[in-house]
């Protein structure tokens, strides 16, 4: 397959590694060290004990990649706004786009099922609407990334869950698709385990249920995953707002536990900082609406009660914003 990488951070140089390593025609889109990196030594992949280098085609010119089977968007929340006019060059007839992103993603109410309660105002995660005007909605793929990793040098990404990684991918409107179909054999095939859903929300809420306590409490602490659960107090907590986030997906019509799960289950516990707290620690917008602001607007919109939540966000947005990287 043609595949395009729109964003060469940590989670869209490995997945460029291992679908250029599998044969498939990969494209990246970058800038500064890294699309010169990219350039003169490909894509470095570590996990574990396993080292892979593939060669990719990196641009930060999207007219010079051309029509795609597949785009994978694996920019931050914080990004996609102002990627959305840099999309139209990469479409062909089929071509489907999958954004891979943490948190209530923007095209949450697309094609959402009748039966199911509709959203509270999203519009804070598609400023303006570009993305809704850019691209179809018969395009739009949901994304949900179970894989912990960060760039150590320019063209080089460290893996902390080898054998453990997961994108589970399904079309917006939870219809089958082809394409949809060809690219998580494709991710198979490439050692990313991407099984098979009919209902792309239940994989959204149910890494969304994961986040909401790891990435609030990581951010507070200003520590990892394995350190948090392995401090009797914070673990209380973590499982406190876990139960909160379930009961949310569950009053808009979402049962988490229905959703895939990833190779060797649960949550990962690695020694790991969540890309929340990468991002403060390095100065770079945080997601704060789409994995804080967005679910607890989704818990106020159903009347859940969730105090351990509501407390944590309101200490995040607030830690956030005080360095300038969230706008309240």
């Amino acid at each position: 397959m043609r595949i395009c990488i729109l964003g060469a951070g940590a989670i869209g140089s490995h997945f460029a590694a291992r679908l250029a390593a599998a044969g498939h025609e990969v494209s990246v889109l970058a800038r500064g060290a890294q699309l010169e990196a990219l350039r003169a030594n490909g894509v470095t992949l570590v996990s574990g004990a396993e080292r892979v280098t593939a060669r990719v085609r990196a641009s930060e010119r999207p007219a010079e990649l051309g029509a795609q089977d597949a785009v994978l968007v694996a920019l931050k929340a914080t990004a996609l706004g102002a990627a959305a006019n840099g999309l139209a060059p990469l479409l062909g007839p089929d071509t489907a786009v999958v954004f891979c992103q943490n948190g209530i993603p923007w095209w949450y109410a697309l094609g959402l099922a009748p039966g199911r309660p509709r959203p509270p105002d999203l519009s804070r995660l598609d400023p303006g609407g570009a993305l809704a005007r850019a691209l179809a909605p018969e395009r739009v793929v949901g994304g949900v990334v179970y894989s912990a990793n960060e760039v150590t040098a320019p063209g080089v990404v460290e893996n902390h869950t080898p054998g453990r990684n997961m994108l589970v991918i399904g079309a917006a409107d939870d219809r089958a698709w082809a394409q949809v179909a060809a690219l998580r054999a494709a991710l198979d095939a490439a050692q990313l385990h991407s099984p098979a859903t009919d209902d792309i929300r239940q994989a959204v809420w149910n890494k969304l249920v994961l986040n909401l306590a790891s990435s609030t409490l990581c951010l507070l602490a200003e520590d990892t995953v394995a350190a948090i659960g392995a401090d009797p107090a914070l673990a209380a907590q973590l499982e406190r707002i876990r139960a909160e986030g379930r009961a949310i997906a569950a009053a808009h019509g979402v049962t988490v536990e229905g959703a895939p799960r990833r190779p060797g289950g649960g949550p990962s516990g690695a020694a790991h900082k969540p890309s929340m707290l990468q991002d403060f620690e390095r100065g770079k917008p945080m997601e704060i609406e789409a994995q804080v602001m967005a679910p607890l607007a989704f818990a106020r919109a159903a009347g859940v009660p969730v105090p351990a939540f509501e407390m944590a966000a309101a200490l995040a947005a607030h830690k956030a914003a005080a360095r300038g990287l969230y706008d309240a």
